[in-house]
């Protein structure tokens, strides 16, 4: 150090400005690339200290090239012998004018072009800004490394790791251990991942945790984001939490484009709805954040949770969205006089708009829909469910079965509470059968229809409008006494321990029994009678046959 102090003190006495170009001769038989050319100083000397330390000590203003690399400091000092360069105070390279480093402190390796850029060290490609304590910088290859902690500036992106290597030509940045970068845009924490300063596109390549402006979080293993044109692409199977919604989405891979609104998930995507205990799964999943609609295709089914008996939907197609954005129209329902709105075929109670958030959300099915639970199983072409009225509306050709039962209709409503079937409407056409035994079947049928459950189980179902009914009357021994046929306006089944008990003819009665031995085929059964069970699914499991 006293050496160094005193070489300084002798340059400061010197009173030539050198101005002229001077040529630092490299080593025998080295490239003429190595030669550093000094192109200006306020001051020069020349100082031979022993065999190994030959020296050329540079002050003020100092201005060196070696090939496409400039280099600026306050003072200098360069060793001929180990061809090392030091520089000190305001130290600058400019690297063909496409990359810029700074620092307090340089050393300099002529012949690797290697340099350590040390105290407030800065490396700048124009767009991004790299700064740590001390920068290792490779010339030659433009790369930039440092290994004790760093961070990165892009516009209004930072990112902080302890280690990172900057590729000057790619404009890549692998950052290294405790990464974590900080954006309007996001929040992100990772052990590694590659982000290019240009096109500002992160790349993960190991976990990665992301928390949006809107709060949602995301976990995921590989993947990338493109902050310019705010779009997401996440694998191996990423997992999002939606705080604010208070739902949770996976697949095996998901695409997010923040500029839309929209999410593309792709393989075994699963969306749980934890308000509104739905989940909803398939293969294929489209996700309009904007909007709050999704769109769930190839294979999907839909879960409503419950303690006991969930309720499992499939369909071709699954829709849902926000009911308070349906566009409504208002009319009275003729069978309850209530006003109730509607949307095409779709109808909803207005005394049961949504109160809440929660109750604020319909699913719609389209094509092959099929609904399992264990008290009750249905089909049908399409379908509408409401969590503000917790009803599924059943259209073209629907079935539900519940027990040795069966109804049918044109349009089917089925009620729920607590999840649970509680009641059942079906207008035109409405048509109960009742399984007794072989080729043995209780059926009732009329313009319209309600039925009432206890505790998931049929209890009572009520026929209006040329009501028609054909029972089975059984002896205390379960033999078959006759066939009872009755006609009326309204005609009542009365189930009791889940089997029909009673058929009440409450207006216009007329009623024909028919001896066991005396009964033909056709009074048995009612016109357009159907026994469907071979399209009933029997398990939650089968919901995806014919």
């Amino acid at each position: 150090m006293r050496r160094f102090l005193n070489l300084l003190v002798a340059l400061l006495l010197l009173s030539t400005a050198a101005s002229a170009q001077v040529t630092v001769t490299p080593q025998p038989g080295a490239d003429s690339v190595r030669v550093v050319d000094l192109i200006y100083a306020d001051k020069i000397r020349l100082e031979t200290v022993d065999t190994t330390v030959d020296l050329q000590i540079l002050v003020g203003k100092v201005h060196l090239k070696q090939g496409k690399t400039h280099f600026f400091g306050d003072s200098v000092i360069y060793n001929k012998k180990t061809r090392i360069v030091e520089a000190f105070g305001h130290v600058h390279i400019n690297d063909a004018d496409s990359i810029h480093t700074y620092a307090d402190k340089l050393l300099y390796y002529v012949d690797t072009k290697k340099a350590i850029l040390t105290n407030n060290a800065r490396l700048t490609d124009g767009k991004s800004t790299l700064t740590t304590n001390e920068l290792h910088y490779d010339s030659n290859e433009k790369i930039g490394e440092y290994f004790n902690g760093g961070k990165v500036v892009n516009s209004k992106s930072v990112l902080t790791s302890k280690e990172a290597t900057y590729y000057g030509d790619l404009k890549d940045v692998y950052f290294k251990k405790e990464v974590v970068l900080i954006d309007p845009a996001y929040q992100l924490r990772s052990d590694s991942l590659l982000y290019n300063t240009n096109t500002e596109v992160t790349t993960f390549i190991t976990k990665t945790y992301i928390k949006d402006s809107s709060q949602r979080e995301i976990e995921t293993k590989e993947g990338f984001y493109d902050l310019k044109n705010k779009k997401a692409e996440f694998g191996k199977r990423p997992t999002m939490i939606d705080a604010k919604a208070r739902t949770r989405t996976t697949a095996d891979f998901v695409d997010i484009n923040d500029s839309t609104g929209i999410t593309t998930l792709t393989g075994r995507a699963v969306h749980v709805d934890s308000v509104q205990s739905v989940s909803v799964l398939a293969n294929y999943m489209w996700v309009n954040k904007k909007d709050e609609t999704f769109f769930a295709t190839q294979n999907p089914l839909m879960i409503i949770k419950q303690d006991k008996d969930s309720i499992y939907v499939t369909a071709d197609t699954l829709y849902s969205g926000r009911l308070s954005k349906l566009k409504v129209l208002t009319r009275t329902d003729s069978s309850t006089g209530k006003l109730d709105t509607i949307k095409g075929a779709i109808t909803l109670n207005v005394k049961e708009k949504p109160k809440n958030d929660s109750a604020d959300r319909y699913f719609q099915g389209y094509h092959h829909v099929r609904i399992f639970s264990d008290s009750l199983q249905a089909v049908s072409d399409s379908m509408f469910y409401s969590g503000a009225d917790s009803v599924f509306q059943l259209f073209t050709d629907p079935i539900a079965w519940a027990n040795n039962s069966q109804i049918t209709g044109d349009t089917m409503y089925l009620y729920t509470k607590d999840k649970k079937p509680s009641r059942l409407y079906v207008f035109e056409n409405g048509f109960a059968v009742n399984k007794v035994g072989k080729d043995m079947y209780n059926q009732l049928r009329g313009n319209r229809m309600n039925g009432y459950f206890v505790d998931g189980n049929i209890d009572y179902m009520r026929s209006k409008g040329n009501a028609e009914s054909v029972f089975y009357v059984m002896d205390e021994d379960s033999a078959l006494v006759g066939v009872n046929k009755a006609e009326g306006d309204i005609i009542d089944l009365r189930f009791l321990n889940k089997e029909l008990n009673k058929v009440v003819v409450i207006s216009e009665p007329k009623a024909t029994m028919f001896p066991a031995k005396q009964t033909t085929e056709q009074d048995k059964l009612l016109r357009n009678f159907r026994w469907l069970e071979a399209r009933r699914p029997k398990t939650k499991f089968e919901l995806f046959g014919n």
